[in-house]
């Protein structure tokens, strides 16, 4: 019997807080903020940031018991004014037209709850390790029902724009009501994806080298054949950063001296190579956007490096970009182009003719994809 009346009262106290977790009830408009898919095209005028847009919503607290309503936003500050989006973006959140139990208020942030506000107005800038509280007379004010105008916006380097992929960046924070018990998450979503790029090649990529007789081969030394002339045009929906790279589709056939920028033309019934061909571009016959001179600059570290561009005709490598640039002599790597148009020298050699089983008919098989690598 005399355990009771210590008893009863604790039973009472576990459920008045249990109660108390369920009095207030947090909520956001949205739960998602989706600043959509960037397209990678380089800006007109390149700066070291670009704005992905801004996202508004609704913040709100109702309590049954007026109670402290002061908000805490949880999230990896990126700046003292930003926060983390991945390493190479950020962004921020303004809070406005606040209203505590019908009543316009104003709203101070605080870096703790119960501590007086370190700034107050109308408008905040939500800072990292922050919470706002509504103030009335420049005191925090205790209420029932707060709701707050939120405006959410988002930025990533121009570096994190030059993607080569597809890529999604998703972050998030924690509204935290901290008296009241109740959290919301809020996501942060974009993508990003590269700018469309559409190559071609006259005659459909087919280089014709003509039938060749026994007559016109050398029997012990290589035979170069007349160079043949091959269009190529890049069309893109902006202005973008893009190289060349060369694959070679009968790879392992090409004749001579292994070099990365020749390709094979297939194997006779010896399985003999039969020669090789390089493609060559002239800067003097290249046209890019309205230009008024193109130079080619090339890379053999995956784009890390450039070396000085110059006017002087390039083959196109397997192992190595190329790429094209306004600038003479800069190591800066090419320009951001929107319609390219290149004039390339097939330039094929055949094998000596003593080499090759002239039983048979051959046939000259090279074969090439002439690829776009985005920057």
């Amino acid at each position: 019997m005399g355990l009771k009346p210590h008893l009863l009262p604790l039973i009472l106290l576990l459920s008045a807080s249990a109660w108390g977790a369920e009095d207030c009830q947090l909520s956001l408009s949205e739960s998602k903020l989706d600043f959509g898919l960037m397209n990678r095209a380089a800006a007109q005028l390149p700066t070291p940031e670009r704005l992905l847009g801004e996202r508004r919503f609704n913040l709100t607290l109702n309590c049954q018991q007026p109670t402290d309503v002061s908000v805490f936003y949880r999230a990896m500050g990126a700046s003292a004014e930003r926060f983390r989006f991945t390493e190479r973006g950020s962004y921020g959140l303004r809070v406005t037209e606040a209203v505590l139990d019908g009543q316009a208020v104003e709203l101070g942030l605080v870096t703790a709850a119960g501590q007086p506000p370190v700034s107050s107005a109308s408008t905040l800038t939500w800072r990292p390790e922050h919470g706002v509280v509504p103030l009335r007379n420049g005191v925090a004010a205790s209420g029932r029902s707060l709701s707050l105008r939120l405006e959410g916006r988002a930025w990533a380097s121009e570096e994190a724009l030059r993607v080569r992929d597809a890529v999604t960046w998703d972050s998030a924070g924690l509204f935290d009501a901290v008296h009241t018990g109740q959290a919301r998450e809020l996501r942060w979503t974009t993508r990003f994806a590269p700018a469309a790029c559409t190559p071609s090649l006259s005659n459909g990529g087919t280089v014709a080298l003509g039938k060749l007789s026994v007559n016109d081969l050398n029997p012990r030394q290589e035979t170069t054949l007349a160079p043949r002339s091959l269009v190529l045009n890049v069309a893109c929906d902006a202005p973008s950063f893009f190289a060349l790279r060369m694959h070679d589709n009968r790879q392992g056939t090409a004749s001579g001296p292994d070099d990365d920028s020749t390709y094979g033309l297939g194997r006779d019934a010896r399985q003999q190579n039969i020669g090789r061909y390089r493609l060559s571009f002239n800067p003097a016959h290249t046209t890019a956007d309205n230009l008024p001179q193109v130079y080619r600059t090339d890379s053999t570290t995956a784009g890390t490096s450039w070396s000085n561009s110059s006017a002087n005709p390039i083959d196109v490598g397997a192992t190595r970009l190329l790429g094209f640039t306004a600038s003479a002599g800069s190591s800066n790597g090419p320009s951001a182009i929107q319609h390219l148009s290149a004039t390339a020298n097939v330039e094929a050699v055949i094998a000596p003719l003593d080499t090759l089983d002239l039983s048979n008919e051959v046939r000259l098989d090279g074969s090439g994809t002439l690829e776009i690598i985005y920057l």
